[in-house]
């Protein structure tokens, strides 16, 4: 069984922090492209005839930057050439104030059935600094009505460690976030990545950012205030009510195969990571002449997919399942991995239970040191 992402590249406004592959919408080829998309899933088809997927993720970009035409088409196109299993999950990425009441019926015909709003902040102000182009009123309205339109499985993202955040901002906007109630969420601290407009600030020591210590805090925050509510951490980013963890993001922790279409996208299928052309030019001549928009494959060798077992399954709560990787790989991750956990173990960043090898608490604070102990 796969699962499936598909990528939309356009947005209305594009945000200081971002650097997926994204294009301002106004003057973009943006039928032309839809129609190259559903080409690519013509040519996955023919290729995976048997082909039956458990999720399908929608992101973007900004999917809901579609106007109702463009996103029925694209639902058309998904539902008649992508077989999704009949209890799968299949989730769109959305904007707040972007979603009208006409889209969500389009998307409720055609049965998706998980929403994810990109929040990030329950401040205003913050949210004019970071480039977002919704305000606070807009989550409230867009969450209302996709309630109303029948949509329960629901999640917002969050970020902290903001230009200029205190922790009394971050604590507001998790209590706003908790007080919706909803069955998921997930809560980032800020990267500064290059090429976008907050990288080029840094430069110029224009980006007032906390501190580390004060980023820890607001991550310490996150997991009480989230624990505190009823919600599992089970993952290092993201909380849930039981029974709505997020089934198409454990695909990249459990290393599973998903496809992956549209611009700029990345896929993992038969033990092959390929990624598609990002420039909207390059990725659609090739699926005009009928090939796959291919822009590099790796063939993962038997090692890497181990040490791709370990930091991804590391990133769960529930760690990673030594009797699993057995079944797997025929090999105990104790032996093939023993000097990395023993020393991760003394420094008291990961811990062995029952049948898991896990991050301790220290550990989820220095997720990246330990998972690049297992990169060799």
């Amino acid at each position: 069984m796969y699962s499936a992402y598909i990528h939309i590249p356009f947005c209305e406004h594009i945000c200081h922090y971002c650097d997926f592959n994204k294009f301002f919408m106004q003057g973009q080829p943006v039928d032309e492209y839809l129609g190259m998309l559903e080409k690519e899933f013509e040519l996955y088809r023919d290729r995976f005839p048997d082909m039956r997927l458990n999720t399908i993720f929608v992101g973007g970009g900004t999917p809901t930057a579609l106007n109702e035409r463009q996103l029925d088409a694209l639902c058309s196109a998904i539902r008649k050439h992508l077989p999704l299993s009949e209890n799968g999950e299949f989730t769109f990425e959305a904007n707040p104030g972007d979603l009208t009441k006409e889209k969500l019926e389009v998307l409720s015909n055609y049965g998706v059935n998980r929403l994810s709003f990109g929040v990030q902040s329950f401040n205003n102000e913050l949210l004019k600094k970071i480039g977002r182009s919704h305000e606070v009123e807009d989550v409230y309205r867009s969450i209302n009505q996709a309630r109303q339109a029948g949509f329960s499985n629901i999640s917002i993202d969050l970020i902290y460690a903001l230009p200029g955040q205190a922790m009394e901002d971050f604590s507001d906007t998790l209590k706003k976030a908790i007080e919706l109630d909803l069955p998921h969420y997930s809560g980032y601290s800020l990267i500064v990545e290059p090429k976008t407009v907050f990288y080029n600030l840094l430069r110029k020591g224009k980006l007032n950012l906390p501190g580390e210590d004060q980023e820890a805090a607001m991550y310490e925050i996150l997991i009480e205030q989230m624990e505190k509510s009823g919600l599992q951490q089970y993952e290092i980013s993201n909380f849930s009510k039981p029974g709505f963890q997020s089934t198409h993001n454990l695909v990249y922790w459990n290393n599973d195969e998903y496809f992956g279409f549209g611009a700029g996208s990345h896929g993992y299928v038969n033990g092959i990571r390929y990624s598609n052309y990002g420039p909207l030019k390059k990725y659609m001549e090739p699926l005009g002449k009928g090939l796959l928009p291919i822009f590099e494959k790796h063939e993962v060798t038997d090692r890497e997919k181990m040490e791709e077992e370990m930091f991804l399954g590391l990133r769960k709560r529930t760690g990673v399942s030594i009797s699993h990787f057995k079944k797997k790989f025929s090999i105990n991750p104790k032996e093939l991995f023993q000097k990395q956990i023993e020393d991760l173990k003394s420094k008291g960043w990961v811990e062995e239970k029952n049948d898991s090898i896990r991050l301790t608490h220290q550990g989820l604070f220095l997720g990246n040191e330990v998972f690049q102990t297992f990169l060799i």
